[in-house]
């Protein structure tokens, strides 16, 4: 498959160059894994081919057909997850280019919302995906109206095919994020919040896999992402929105989902590990051939890792929300400052602000730019 790519020159770049492999990486990671995929029809290497594409650790051995397949994990889990993480950046260059890079034409976003538009494309597509995946999971399996199915039979080391391929991709995506700030040509600052925010999923999801919660851990993601899909639905009709009449009730929608998801996220937490666990610990200790990791330690740690994620979201929300508040109180003192809306234009058109200069397309900038050098020389 071919990508469509935007050269900032005639010339083409020397093979093997940064410019090179940034502008044709969605190819060459598709040729990838086209050869894995070409691989499963040569006798000779499609062993090798299915042991990165197909799930294994099949506990079906002995049992009858019409039962559905039951998986665990291990070690050959490593090879899935590289596939579709190849599979992860293609289907990232798919999205950028036929959907995101047209809409952002249209809109002539400026260097700054352009950034932020696309990473919130980006993770809308992800996390609309993963909520309608985990419901139906969470649908399925009966956890809703049995709450205590999260808790009851662990360790729960038998997965049904979607559930083991739900977590396989989730952890495919997020490391996905990583080798994208390259890719995208992710700016110095955004780089620190990016890392860390991938990191956070990389390792969240895997301890709900290693450890057997994976039950608890799939309705805490799809808790985690519906109150982020909110939040980038909104973020995205504040880019379309120029009256900002739409992107006011969305964010107020977004806010009440995100604390919503926080509470959920507590009091969900508290019930497994704190109390489902705990009635269920037969006191046999940590076992790791089994999977049992049903101690009081493991049961704590957890706990308090949750719960320090969700005071930590909740406490940069509140920062955030307390900055806009000081960032608006200037603005709406000075206003009172000065009785005519002519004397307040003036007042604002003598002081040229950085963040305005930012809202401006890169068009404008550079006119602007230039505008201010004849000026400068003419004086």
């Amino acid at each position: 498959m071919a990508f469509k790519v935007r050269k900032s020159s005639n010339k083409n770049p020397p093979i093997l160059s940064h410019e090179f492999v940034i502008q044709n990486h969605a190819d060459i990671f598709s040729c990838i894994a086209l050869l894995f995929v070409i691989g499963l029809m040569v006798q000779a290497t499609s062993p090798l081919a299915y042991m990165f594409i197909a799930l294994h650790h099949n506990l079906q051995n002995g049992m009858p057909m019409d039962i559905p397949f039951r998986y665990t994990y291990g070690p050959k889990d490593i090879c899935v997850v590289f596939f579709y993480f190849l599979i992860c950046i293609v289907m990232h260059a798919i999205i950028q280019e036929y959907i995101l890079d047209k809409v952002s034409r249209k809109l002539h976003l400026s260097k700054v919302k352009h950034s932020k538009f696309n990473e919130s494309g980006q993770l809308l597509v992800f996390y609309f995906m993963s909520v309608l995946w985990g419901g139906d999971i969470i649908r399925k399996e009966n956890m809703l109206l049995n709450i205590s199915s999260l808790w009851e039979g662990y360790p729960h080391t038998e997965m049904v095919f979607m559930f083991k391929f739900f977590y396989i991709i989730q952890l495919s995506y997020w490391l996905h994020c990583y080798p994208e700030l390259y890719f995208q040509k992710t700016k110095r600052e955004e780089m620190p919040a990016r890392i860390s925010y991938s990191t956070l999923g990389v390792v969240s999801v895997a301890a709900a896999y290693l450890l057997n919660f994976n039950r608890v851990g799939v309705c805490l993601l799809v808790l985690h992402y519906f109150s982020e899909a909110v939040h980038h639905v909104a973020r995205l009709i504040d880019f379309v929105d120029k009256e900002e009449k739409g992107s006011k009730f969305g964010y107020i929608i977004s806010h009440i989902a995100f604390v919503l998801a926080r509470l959920g996220s507590i009091m969900l937490s508290v019930l497994t590990f704190w109390y489902g666990l705990a009635v269920s610990d037969t006191g046999s200790g940590l076992d790791w051939r089994v999977g049992n990791f049903n101690t009081p330690t493991i049961r704590l740690t957890a706990l308090a890792a949750v719960c320090f994620l969700q005071a930590y979201l909740m406490f940069n929300f509140i920062t955030e929300q307390v900055r806009q508040l000081r960032e608006q109180a200037p603005a709406q003192s000075v206003r009172t400052l000065y009785a005519s809306p002519l004397q307040f234009f003036f007042f604002t058109a003598k002081r040229p602000n950085s963040q305005e200069y930012d809202e401006l397309t890169e068009v404008d900038q550079n006119t602007k730019k230039s505008l201010r050098q004849r000026t400068q020389k003419a004086k």
